[in-house]
């Protein structure tokens, strides 16, 4: 199954629009469904050593990174989009496209849900390499691009309700997103320097953990 990359609705509907409203609320609900959150709850903080920090790419409104700091992992967020009215004083936003941001050396862990996927081939090999020179660990959520993840979301997403904007963009999604070592290669992650570990899931999910070797 080829990596195809199609813009997704939601990248186009105004934040506010009822139709972005509802396909953020269905993704919530895919997300707990799935256990991405829980996933990086019960894997990042273990990972975390005294005094480091961790930055979510792409935190749209910020939830996971709260949920991070709430399990004792400080995790600040990334996102181009202003942060969120209650966002707390404890954690910072970084309103920054991931592609120009320049603050790399501040965080050795970087996290991501559903983000990556976004990315072209010459993109990821241009962030893993801005990342390389800092980080220590990297953990991505992303979709598993198999016919069989496509098939469950074509018969799960009506059947749960979800909307026009959200069955688009899942299946662009899962055609936009990974499967064996394509995740960590794309990001330029020399064998040599890292070990990684990929999973999956019978929800499809993609799951990367990657380890700088010491």
């Amino acid at each position: 199954m080829k990596r195809i990359l199609t813009p997704e609705l939601l990248d186009s509907l105004p934040p506010d629009s009822p139709e972005a409203r509802r396909s953020r609320r269905d993704l919530m609900r895919i997300n707990r469904i799935m256990g991405n959150t829980a996933w990086f709850i019960r894997t990042a903080p273990p990972l975390a050593r005294t005094g480091e920090r961790a930055l979510e790419l792409g935190s749209g409104d910020g939830r996971l990174a709260l949920r991070l700091n709430t399990a004792g992992l400080p995790t600040d967020a990334l996102d181009q989009f202003p942060a969120p009215a209650d966002w707390p004083a404890s954690a910072r936003w970084q309103a920054f496209d991931l592609r120009t941001f320049p603050a790399w050396s501040e965080y050795p862990i970087v996290v991501g849900n559903l983000i990556l996927h976004h990315l072209t081939v010459p993109e990821l090999a241009a962030l893993g390499d801005r990342l390389a020179p800092y980080a220590r660990v990297l953990l991505f959520n992303e979709p598993f691009r198999h016919h069989r993840t496509r098939l469950l979301w074509a018969f799960a997403a009506p059947l749960g309700g979800a909307s026009p904007v959200t069955r688009h963009d899942g299946r662009v999604s899962i055609e936009a997103g990974f499967r064996g070592d394509e995740l960590p290669l794309a990001l330029h992650l020399n064998p040599d320097r890292w070990q990684w570990r990929i999973t999956t899931t019978v929800f499809g999910a993609y799951r990367m953990v990657a380890l700088r070797r010491p």
